[in-house]
Parts: C-alpha cells; sequence; structure tokens
C-alpha cells in the first residue's frame, strides 16, 4: 500500500463503508472537513485503489433467492494454470456470488445463492462437479445469517500518531 491513511482517511472509508449514497457535502460534515479537501481525499483513496467500487446490499430472500449455501471445492491439480482456469469458470457462474481460495482441506470456497435447493442441485451437479479439475465439492446449507457487513473494521486500523 503505498497510500498512507491519516485519521481523516479512516473516518471518510467508516462512512462510505456505512453509506455508499452519502453526499459529498454530507460526508465532509461527518468528517470535519469542507466539501472541496474531503472530495480530493475521495478520489485519492479511489485512485489508489483502496475504494475500489460503490454497490448496493440487497435482500436475496426478498428477491426470490430462498437459499444460501457454501460450496467447498477440492481440484485435483493445484498448479497456477490449473488455478487460473478454475477462477475464470467461476466468474462465469452467476449463482456463485463469492469465491476464496484457501489453504487447508479445501482449495476453493464458493458463496452461492440460488431460488430453492432444485436450483441449487442443478447447478452443483452440472455445471460445479461437471467442471474440469473439480475433485470434490461438499457442500452446507445456511439456515441463517447472524451477521453480514461489508468493508473492513476501521476500528481496528492502526493510524500513525492516532489510534
Amino acid at each position: 500500500m503505498t497510500h498512507r491513511l491519516d485519521a481523516t482517511d479512516w473516518r471518510i472509508l467508516k462512512e462510505l463503508q456505512s453509506d455508499g449514497r452519502i453526499t459529498n457535502v454530507a460526508l465532509a460534515s461527518r468528517v470535519g472537513l469542507s466539501a472541496p479537501p474531503c472530495l480530493r481525499r475521495v478520489r485519492a483513496l479511489e485512485e489508489a485503489g483502496l475504494i475500489s467500487g460503490y454497490t448496493v446490499l440487497v435482500d436475496e430472500r426478498a428477491l426470490g433467492f430462498q437459499l444460501t449455501a457454501f460450496a467447498m471445492v477440492g481440484l485435483h491439480n493445484q498448479s497456477e494454470a490449473d488455478l487460473r482456469a478454475f477462477e475464470n469458470r467461476v466468474l462465469g457462474w452467476p449463482v456463485v456470488r463469492e469465491a476464496h481460495m484457501l489453504s487447508g482441506e479445501s482449495d476453493y470456497m464458493l458463496k452461492c445463492v440460488a431460488p430453492d435447493l432444485s436450483a441449487f442441485q442443478d447447478f452443483i451437479l452440472n455445471q460445479l462437479t461437471a467442471a474440469p479439475n473439480v475433485a470434490s465439492v461438499k457442500t452446507s446449507l445456511a439456515i441463517r445469517q447472524a451477521k453480514r457487513e461489508a468493508g473492513v473494521p476501521v476500528q481496528l486500523a492502526r493510524v500513525p500518531g492516532g489510534g
């Protein structure tokens, strides 16, 4: 990370994580700046890649996606080319919302959403287990979500000369 964050940058990030739709004027007021320097800081954070985009959190269930599941995937081969090939295939699967390469027993964990169990099973049988290099798949269905928080825990950040 080449961009040094000060306490004001961290406050900006905290506020934007909490409300990505906040206006620059309101953001500036919350972090104790006037609007122009606040906007300059936000743009600098974007240019440094520390803010990678803005999105909206939706209620999956209200939109008809009743099932959330996690698939632990083991691959036959873990060469860099094989890992990239699997990751590129994952990019094309809309049901997969997150994919993480892991250390340990499984190679990847995929967070999936589907309208129902039948749709999820169809994905598992016809796409995931049928994919080249997939050796094993273990799935777990989510019963309920206990926490959902985007971003990073700003309160744990180490700020030079601050907190």
